[in-house]
């Protein structure tokens, strides 16, 4: 089975949750079987791993509706694509997408670094859902990163085609970062830290986070992601006097750094696909305290603290009950025993075998067809 991961939605700069899926994915996959990357810049190639690749046209390319047509070329018997947009007609291979989320169904702004035509394309993509559809039913299989996302994806009806959870994960930590982890106590001193990873959009509710801190004396708020000077303002002025900290786009290291030294990591968004810095964070044994909807639900277990996101207060309240020591610790190590049951090895596995299944069943009509 000729295995061909689309890898050309990567950033080669700072990476995001689909290049993290993608890349993580795909080097603990190639340990189990044979796979050729599919890219559109070798600049990509800088963060993927040394695979045999393709070079073919961008996934913002006009022409990729008619991608498959190119990708034909390379005779692969089954595609693999961690986004649900690759183009499908005329392929003559199986093919296996992948749904994050529908968030942008109900909060449609869309990224601000795609080019303007595809930002265009992309708030009409998210007026009706027959687009969707129309992608995911010229398909073989769907992959979903969560059972909240698989869930959705089958209520609203969108896939006529099976669905399969392969979850999203993290990576895991030093060995010593992970044995300190597992002998942590709370930490000592003022002002207490709060970690906050996400991007400054809408539907992450960083304003009921900001609002949080007027009842925090005593809490710092470092935001890791960047900001512009306005939205730093803006920010700043929804809570005055409150100590927040604008990291403006830390590195990985930094980031850990920060984790480390944190009493919590914060995370009051409305939706989600599946929340990666909640399993970050319990990884190092920081405790969570999180949104109360079903993805972090999810995610988090029993070991995260959930908070209601359209209230400040509680938001708050959730942060001051980790005071105690005793919960502290007990919520740290829950959160290293939830964050275990995820895995980038075991995701690969399963991808595997969603892959194998998939390709059997195109097998059959093909044959069908004959």
């Amino acid at each position: 089975m000729r295995v061909f991961f689309d890898c050309r939605y990567v950033r080669t700069g700072r990476p995001d949750g689909i290049t993290r899926y993608t890349v993580s994915l795909l080097a603990e996959f190639a340990k189990l079987h044979p796979v050729t990357m599919l890219v559109s810049s070798r600049e990509q190639l800088a963060v993927l791993p040394g695979l045999p690749w393709e070079l073919i046209p961008s996934q913002t390319s006009p022409l990729e509706p008619w991608v498959a047509y190119r990708v034909n070329r390379l005779q692969p018997d089954i595609v693999f694509s961690p986004m649900q947009t690759m183009g499908s007609r005329g392929r003559r291979y199986a093919l296996v997408l992948t749904v994050h989320d529908l968030i942008y169904y109900t909060h449609r702004t869309p990224p601000r670094d795609l080019p303007w035509f595809v930002r265009g394309a992309w708030r009409l993509y998210h007026l009706a859902w027959w687009p969707q559809r129309m992608l995911l039913n010229g398909a073989d299989q769907i992959v979903a990163v969560s059972q909240t996302t698989k869930e959705l994806i089958l209520r609203k009806r969108l896939a006529r085609r099976p669905v399969s959870v392969v979850h999203n994960s993290a990576g895991e930590p030093a060995p010593e970062v992970h044995e300190f982890a597992l002998h942590r106590a709370p930490p000592r001193g003022t002002p207490r830290q709060l970690v906050h990873m996400g991007q400054f959009l809408p539907y992450k509710n960083v304003d009921a986070l900001v609002r949080a801190m007027a009842f925090l004396p005593g809490y710092e708020l470092h935001l890791m992601s960047p900001v512009t000077d306005a939205e730093r303002e803006r920010l700043r002025a929804l809570a005055p006097g409150a100590a927040l900290v604008f990291r403006n786009g830390a590195s990985d290291a930094e980031y850990e750094d920060a984790l480390l030294g944190a009493h919590a990591l914060v995370t009051t968004s409305w939706d989600e696909g599946f929340g990666i810095p909640v399993l970050e964070a319990m990884r190092v044994g920081t405790p969570v305290v999180a949104s109360d909807i079903p993805i972090f639900r999810e995610v988090g277990g029993e070991a995260a603290v959930f908070a209601d996101p359209s209230s400040p207060e509680d938001v708050a309240r959730g942060i001051r009950s980790l005071e105690d020591p005793d919960a502290w610790v007990a919520a740290s190590r829950a959160g290293i025993a939830q964050a275990a049951r995820f895995s980038w090895a075991a995701s690969a596995q399963h991808l595997l075998t969603v892959l194998t299944a998939a390709h059997a069943r195109w097998l059959a009509r093909s044959a069908r067809r004959r």
